[in-house]
């Protein structure tokens, strides 16, 4: 999850990723970050993100990226 958290700093620093449950739903990240988000772990962690996997509960924590992360890792194998 290390790597989802410095992902997200390069992106929006300043915010405790580690703790914050509510990312998209306080706005914490636009819809453009989200975008730059998905870009950029999906070169990270060699997946694809589909556009119906681009919703607020994946996206609203660092856990929940992670999650969305391995799930797509694991259905990758």
């Amino acid at each position: 999850m290390d790597e989802v958290i410095e992902i997200l700093e390069e992106l929006k620093p300043g915010v405790d990723y580690e703790t914050n449950e509510e990312l998209v739903s306080k706005r914490v990240l636009d819809s453009l970050t989200i975008l730059a988000l998905v870009a950029e772990l999906e070169d990270a962690f060699d997946i694809t993100i589909p556009a119906v996997e681009i919703i607020e509960p994946n996206f609203n924590s660092a856990q929940a990226i992670w999650n969305l992360v391995n799930r797509l890792m694991e259905e990758d194998d």
